[in-house]
This record gives structure tokens, sequence and C-alpha cells, in this order.
């Protein structure tokens, strides 16, 4: 190894040395996010990054997802690390200097802390290079609930980059900065939209007897559909229904043809997502014939749980553990209700996903909010990650 190779145990410190330009990459992201499979910009920038560090980039993979790639040596052995480029359709409501310039989408659940904190891992690896192997740094559009892993899969992602072991890092504004979650088995949820269209007969509003009310029909399965969760589905099981939407009807005096309604089922296992499904079809369906109006259900599978494999998991809380201490790694947190598509990938590749600290006393705001804001401060940790277990897998010294 030469002398300009850092040696594992000032990594941090090494790492430490980019917090500038880890927030300033950060903040510029989140000053433009964009929306999935429309983060070019995003995707422009991240490639500029790493040809800049000397990593090769392949661009194209799932319509905006780019793949960077760094060998050293003749070893066979690959490692891949994700992240997410991808904002939501939220009006951010924070006033600070890096607030979004697209109205309506924002950062709001901290993709652009992860796609920097992978920027300085490649940055630092790039130029210290302590480790045998292929190392691919998957950065992944379209996370939030439209496909991104998916589209990156059927574009050739692991027939073009193989991968013996995957990580991903997600905050959690939940956990203290300078704490990672790395547990085996379940940790996230399998997810499904729904929405059901009822559609019955029109008439004024004062003259009911004239109409198949839709609404009246979407108002009882509203209350139909809880009874899922408590009546078919085993109380062992965790199972969440939430309806979040509704709509019929532009006038008070009109009872409407149509209303809808939509929301999103959660569970930690298919064969339960299944049977919701099928539930829900037969309840919306009967209550339709039986009022004389019709029903179309869509239901769509979106996530599938995120597994963590056993051994990949021990490696990543032991990486952890290396950087933290053993005290702030968390080995056995029970799965979320979240969902998240780096399931399709964890389900190709022995994977270890985790949750790293983002709260402090200015940072409490759950993702998903217009206040939210990712943690600065965490990215140091994220980073250091990254590349130390590059270098734990990869060792010089071969497997």
């Amino acid at each position: 190894m030469s002398e300009s190779h850092k040696t594992p145990s000032d990594l941090t410190a090494s790492i430490a040395d980019m917090e500038g330009d880890l927030t300033a990459w950060r903040q510029h992201i989140h000053a433009h996010p964009e929306l999935g499979f429309q983060e070019h910009r995003t995707a422009d920038f991240v490639a500029e990054k790493l040809e800049e560090f000397g990593v090769q980039v392949f661009r194209g993979l799932g319509k905006t997802g780019l793949v960077g790639v760094l060998r050293e040596g003749n070893d066979t052995r690959s490692i891949g690390l994700r992240a997410d480029l991808d904002a939501l359709p939220i009006q951010e409501e924070n006033d600070f200097a890096h607030k979004s310039t697209h109205e309506g989408t924002m950062h709001a659940c901290g993709h652009d802390g992860h796609t920097a904190m992978l920027l300085g891992a490649a940055k630092y690896l790039a130029e210290t290079r302590n480790f045998q192997g292929q190392v691919n740094f998957i950065f992944q559009p379209a996370e939030e609930g439209i496909g991104g892993a998916r589209a990156m899969i059927e574009d050739g992602l692991f027939d073009q980059f193989p991968c013996d072991q995957l990580f991903a890092i997600h905050n959690a504004p939940g956990l203290p900065v300078g704490k990672f979650g790395a547990s085996p088995g379940i940790v996230t949820a399998a997810g499904a939209f729904f929405d059901v269209k009822f559609t019955g007969r029109g008439a004024h509003g004062a003259f009911p007897q004239d109409s198949i009310d839709p609404v009246v029909l979407a108002s009882q399965a509203v209350s139909t559909l809880q009874t899922i969760v408590s009546r078919n589905i085993k109380p062992s099981d965790t199972v969440v229904l939430s309806i979040t939407r509704i709509h019929g009807g532009e006038a008070y005096n009109v009872i409407p043809e149509t209303c809808t309604i939509g929301g999103t089922v959660r569970t930690f296992s298919l064969d339960a997502l299944k049977r919701v499904e099928e539930r829900m079809n037969e309840i919306c369906l009967g209550l339709a014939a039986t009022h004389g109006a019709q029903a179309e259900v869509d239901f769509r599978t979106i996530f599938h749980p995120v597994v963590n494999e056993q051994a990949t998991t021990q490696v990543a809380g032991d990486v952890a553990a290396s950087i933290v201490g053993e005290d702030n790694v968390l080995r056995d947190l029970p799965p979320g209700t979240g969902s998240e598509d780096f399931s399709f990938m964890s389900e190709q590749v022995p994977s270890c996903y985790l949750l790293l600290g983002n709260r402090d006393d200015q940072h409490k705001t759950p993702v998903h909010n217009p206040s939210y804001d990712f943690n600065d401060k965490a990215a140091v940790y994220g980073a250091s990650f990254f590349a130390r277990v590059t270098e734990e897998t990869l060792t010089s010294g071969g497997g």
C-alpha cells in the first residue's frame, strides 16, 4: 500500500475532512429537486462529480439511473453501494438558503443526503484505493413508488455490474446522529396502492330515489374495508390499510355518477398482501352488486419487503460498530411499516439496508413532511460506512 493510502484507523477523520464538500453537494441537490424518472439535472451532477474523481460512469439504466465503477487489481470480487436520487411532490415550507427552487417539489425524504454520502465514499475510495476488486456505485432513480429499482434491474443492472453483496442506507429521524440500525430479516413492509371506483346513477340531490348513490357506497366501503385487518388477517400478522383519498361530485345539489376512494396497504408478507387484495375485491364488488352499482378495483403491488441477509447484515453491523462503537449500533430493531423499492434489489443480491441516525435538536421533523431537511452532520457517518464496508469486504489481502 502506497504512502498516499489512508489506513482504516483514520478513515472517519479523512472523510470528516470532506464535510464541507458533502454539505455543499447535498444542499445543491436539495435546492434542485426532481421527481422520479425526471432526475436529469441530478444525474448530470452526480456523473460530473464521479468523473472528476476518476470513476467510470455508465448512464441510462432505469432511464435516469447511473452506475459508477471503480476497479483496483484483478480480483473478481465486487460490492454494490446504492443511493436514491428522486424527490417528492411536496411544497417545501422551509426558508433556508438551500430550500427548493422547484415549485411543488422537494427532497422531503433525504435522498439528497444519501446521494451526497455515496459521492463522498466514491471520492475517498478513488483517492485511497485500499481495496481489491470492483465497487459499483448505484444511483437509483424513482424510488418513491414508481419503480426505479425494477427499471434498473430490467435494464441489466446486475448482469452488467454483478455484486457479491449490496448495501444501502436510509436516514432515520427517529435515531440520534451517530447511531446505526443494522437488523437481519425483514426491515420494511411490502406495499400496495389501490383505487376503487364506484359507478352508480347520478340524480338531483333533492331526489335521491332516482339515484344509485356512489357516495354512500364509497362511505360504506371506507368502514367495511377496515374489517379486513380486524377480521380476515391473523392477529400475529402486521397489516396496515389506510384510506387516504376520496373524491366524488362537484356540486352541492347533484348526486354524482361516480365516487372513487384510494389508499395504501402495508404488510410484512406477500401472502398477507394477496389476502388483502382478495378481500378488497370481494367487499367492493359485493357492496356494488347489493345496490345495483358497479365497482372497479385497481390494486397495485409497488414494493416487496426488504429482507436483510444474515451474513451481510452481520458484516454491516460490525463495520458500523468500528465507526461509532458497538453501543451505537442497533442490531434488533423491529421492522417498520414503511416501504422501499430497494426490496427488488435485495431479492437479487445478498443485501443489508441500514438506518442512519439523523436527529439532533435542530432536526426532529419526520420524512415526507414539508419542513423536513436532511441533517448534514449525519453525512460523514454514512459516507464513512460506505467506504469502510468496501475496504472490509474487498480487503487488499483477498477473500
